[in-house]
C-alpha cells in the first residue's frame, strides 16, 4: 500500500524536447522582478520571500523538474532522493516522505519546495523562518501552468517560467489537435497498480489529459474516490480498448505480457489486439514539464489503435 499512496498522490498529479527550438534546456535565465515577492504558500495564504534565492531545496521531483525547466537549476542545492531528473540535480537522501528537518535545515536553505506535508513539515521549517512553498498536485494543466508561473516569481526567473508554459501550451494544443478521433470513442483502463488493481476517474489530472485527446474512462459510476480499486471482474465487464500501466517500474513491474498472461484477461479487447502500452512510471506520476512527453506517448498509442482498426476494416 505504500507504493500505491506514492503513485496515487503523485497521479493526483526530456524538458529539452518541451522547449521551442533553439532554445537552452535547462540554462541560467535572466532574474526578473523585484524582491521581496509574495507567493501562494499551497494553504490559501501566502509566503513573502525576501530575496532572490540562491539555495533552494526541492524535496519534490516535480518541482525539480520544473526548476530546472524554468533556469532556476543553478540556484538548486539539494533535491530528494526521488528526484532522478535531470540528472544533474544535486540529489542526496532527503525524502519529502519522511523528512528530516535537521538535515534540510543543515543546507542553510533560502526556499524549500514540497508537495506533501507530512509530519507539519511546513510548520517546523516555519518555526525557522524557512520559507517554504507547497506545490502540490493539480487537477489539470491549469494546475500546471500556475505552479511554473509562482515558481518563477519565487526564484525571479519569470522569463523561463514564462518561455516554458508557452512552449507546453502550444506543444499540448499541437498533439490534442493532431489525436486521431475514431467514429467511436476508444476506451481505456489506467492501471496504478496491481493486487489490488487500482485506477483513476476523469478527475483526476492524469484522467483530465486522456479526456483531452478524446479517450473516455471505463465506466467510473459503481467507483468511490478518484483513485479507486476496482475488481478484475468490472474490468473485464468494461472491455477497455486500452490498457495504459503506469506500475511498470521496479515496485510495479508490469507488462503487456504480464496483463496478457492474467487468468481471464484474454477476452478483453486491448488484450486480444496486443493494446496494452506500457509508460514511463516517473513521468507518468508527475505533472511537470514533462506531461507533454506523456500525452505525446498516449497519442502515439492512439494513432496505433486507429490505423490497425482502419487496416482491419
Amino acid at each position: 500500500m505504500a507504493r500505491l499512496a506514492a503513485v496515487a498522490s503523485a497521479c493526483l498529479m526530456a524538458a529539452a524536447s518541451l522547449l521551442a527550438p533553439g532554445q537552452q534546456a535547462f540554462g541560467a535565465s535572466t532574474p526578473q522582478g523585484g524582491f521581496p515577492v509574495r507567493v501562494p504558500d499551497g494553504w490559501g495564504g501566502s509566503v513573502v520571500i525576501s530575496h532572490r534565492p540562491d539555495r533552494i531545496i526541492s524535496l519534490s521531483p516535480t518541482a525539480t523538474e520544473m526548476l530546472f525547466a524554468i533556469g532556476a537549476g543553478h540556484q538548486v542545492i539539494a533535491v530528494d532522493n526521488d528526484s532522478d531528473y535531470p540528472p544533474q540535480a544535486p540529489r542526496t537522501s532527503l525524502s519529502g516522505y519522511t523528512p528530516n528537518v535537521e538535515a534540510i535545515a543543515g543546507y542553510r536553505p533560502d526556499l524549500v519546495v514540497i508537495a506533501y506535508n507530512p509530519h507539519g513539515l511546513a510548520a517546523a521549517l516555519a518555526r525557522l523562518h524557512i520559507p517554504t512553498l507547497m506545490l502540490g498536485a493539480p487537477a489539470n494543466l491549469s494546475g500546471t501552468y500556475s505552479q511554473i508561473e509562482e515558481l518563477g516569481i519565487a526564484t525571479g526567473d519569470r522569463v523561463g517560467a514564462a518561455r516554458l508554459v508557452a512552449s507546453m501550451r502550444a506543444q499540448v494544443a499541437r498533439l490534442v489537435a493532431e489525436a486521431p478521433r475514431p467514429p467511436k470513442p476508444l476506451t481505456y483502463y489506467y492501471e496504478l497498480d496491481y493486487n489490488p488493481y487500482y485506477t483513476v476517474t476523469p478527475d483526476t489530472f492524469i484522467g483530465s489529459l486522456l479526456k483531452m485527446v478524446g479517450l473516455v474512462d471505463i465506466d467510473t459510476s459503481t467507483k468511490a474516490g478518484a483513485y479507486p480499486e476496482i475488481s478484475a471482474e468490472a474490468i473485464l465487464a468494461a472491455d477497455p480498448d486500452l490498457i495504459f500501466l503506469a506500475d511498470t517500474g521496479p515496485d510495479g513491474a508490469q507488462t503487456p505480457a504480464t496483463v496478457s498472461a492474467r487468468p481471464g484477461w484474454q477476452v478483453i479487447t486491448a488484450v486480444r489486439h496486443h493494446w496494452i502500452f506500457a509508460l514511463n512510471p516517473d513521468i507518468a506520476s508527475r505533472w511537470g514539464p514533462r506531461t507533454v512527453d506523456l500525452l505525446r506517448a498516449v497519442v502515439e498509442d492512439m494513432r496505433e489503435v486507429v490505423a490497425e482498426e482502419r487496416h482491419a476494416a
